[in-house]
């Protein structure tokens, strides 16, 4: 079977609505298994298995997964294929994928990939102008600072506009230190961060001092406010949709990976 699943995994995922502008159109598989069932197996590890035989990833490695409630969730993921595979539906078996194929193997890098942000956090970046944004921008953003803050003593410096502003280098070491070293909770992490643009966000709701749909909604505040001025992006809402299943997925993670 590694063939097949190197077949259907092997590149990164298109956002459909990029495949679409491209005139993309990706070759998918055909439902080729009857019964779906995540179970442990000889060595403890637990893996999914289609008609009994496993999962293999891109890299040709078994996916197996920490927990038995996470497998589960990548099968049914699985079986709502009805009739082809489509990879773009399947969120948490790429995320999967992505942890055993590569991050497992790159924990300082990917952790560095997350620090970056801390030095450059979409929390920090204030609107000067119109009041109405500015209020959003604040009742979304300052309790993750504050959160920091009280929870960390890492103070961050506010700025407005996009000019680069340094920040405290001991404010990002401790919440560079709060990163987590496991391979699963980092991927859900780095996910979350690159998804939101926020390091803070992610380590907010990691650490679970933000609620995940709080996070989603505060990372498109000033895109939210934009259409409430100019009305619906239908294109831009297309895209959050697919964006918002890699959230979810990563959010799941976070749950379930323990």
């Amino acid at each position: 079977m590694r063939e097949i699943f190197t077949e259907i995994f092997e590149n990164e995922p298109i956002d459909p609505t990029e495949a679409a502008r491209l005139a993309v159109r990706p070759r998918l598989r055909k439902r080729f298994y009857k019964e779906v069932h995540a179970a442990e197996t000889g060595d403890g590890a637990i893996a999914i298995f289609l008609d009994g035989k496993p999962v293999l990833t891109p890299g040709r490695r078994p996916l197996v997964v920490p927990s038995l409630m996470l497998a589960q969730a990548i099968a049914r993921e699985w079986d709502a294929q009805a009739t082809v595979i489509d990879p773009a539906h399947m969120p948490l078996t790429r995320l999967a994928n992505s942890v055993i194929d590569g991050v497992s193997e790159k924990l300082q890098l990917v952790a560095e990939e997350i620090a970056k942000y801390l030095g450059t956090d979409l929390l920090f970046y204030r609107a000067d102008a119109p009041a109405g944004l500015i209020r959003k921008q604040s009742q979304a953003w300052d309790p993750v600072l504050a959160w920091a803050r009280e929870a960390y003593g890492a103070r961050f410096v506010l700025a407005e506009g996009v000019v680069f502003t340094p920040q405290p280098e001991d404010s990002v070491a401790a919440m560079r230190a709060r990163i987590p070293g496991d391979p699963w909770r980092l991927a859900a992490v780095s996910s979350i961060t690159t998804l939101t643009g926020s390091a803070l966000m992610a380590l907010a709701v990691a650490h679970g001092a933000l609620d995940a749909d709080a996070a989603w909604t505060a990372a498109h505040v000033d895109e939210d406010w934009q259409m409430s001025q100019w009305g619906r992006d239908e294109l831009a809402l297309e895209r959050r949709a697919f964006r918002e299943a890699e959230f979810q997925a990563a959010v799941t993670v976070l749950k379930l990976a323990r």
